[in-house]
């Protein structure tokens, strides 16, 4: 479905078709401009909880459970070094907290602390009440304003799941492709060595000398 940013026209007809004429209409608002007029309010409520917009979105995949970095910088669609600014933003404040994972030492993964789940829970407060006080202002009263949310969640985590496995194909798509790469390179070189190795060793038959 495309959003058309086209005006419409209504054709109104007066009694005993004396006249008509054309009215010009509004075209439907655009979902992503409504959307990006929402996020603006988010931010604001936000803000009154000390929070920015990537602090909240970071402080939600850790209360799903703890990640490492570059997880985290696949889920919000960010570089390693911009989702680390944020991160060094939260554990300074005690709401991140940095630890080995104890499954596999090796990993250094990040874990929401008592203090930012409080946090979190406080922001969302906020933000909802916000959301609510706006949607009171609808022609409804805002009876309707969140139906939909639990689909749209759904569609989320399933383009998020398709993403993920997209970047793991393509990751091992070129892995494989290096491997290729380089089992040429070294069959390449190893038969230059092998011809090499035959054109200065001496013929035992004595021909050629």
């Amino acid at each position: 479905m495309m959003w058309s940013t086209n005006y419409r026209a209504a054709i109104i007809r007066y009694p005993n078709d004396v006249a008509t004429e054309l009215q010009r209409t509004e075209p439907p608002p655009h979902p992503g401009r409504v959307l990006a007029r929402l996020a603006r309010q988010v931010e604001i409520a936000l803000a009154s909880a000390d929070l920015t917009l990537p602090q909240y979105r970071v402080l939600i995949l850790l209360c799903e459970r703890h990640q490492e970095a570059s997880v985290l910088a696949d889920k919000l669609a960010v570089s390693r070094p911009s989702v680390t600014g944020v991160v060094d933003g939260l554990v300074a404040r005690g709401l991140v907290q940095r630890r080995h994972d104890p499954d596999d030492r090796r990993r250094v993964c990040h874990w929401l602390t008592e203090e930012g789940r409080r946090l979190l829970a406080a922001a969302d407060s906020r933000v909802q009440e916000r959301l609510h006080q706006i949607a009171e202002l609808r022609p409804d009263g805002g009876e309707h304003a969140f139906a939909g949310l639990e689909s749209w969640q759904a569609a989320l985590d399933v383009h998020r799941a398709r993403c993920a496995a997209a970047r793991c194909s393509a990751t091992s798509a070129t892995a494989t492709a290096a491997t290729a790469t380089a089992a040429t390179a070294t069959a390449t070189v190893t038969a230059a060595t092998a011809t090499a190795t035959a054109a200065t060793t001496p013929d035992s038959t004595g021909v050629g000398r």
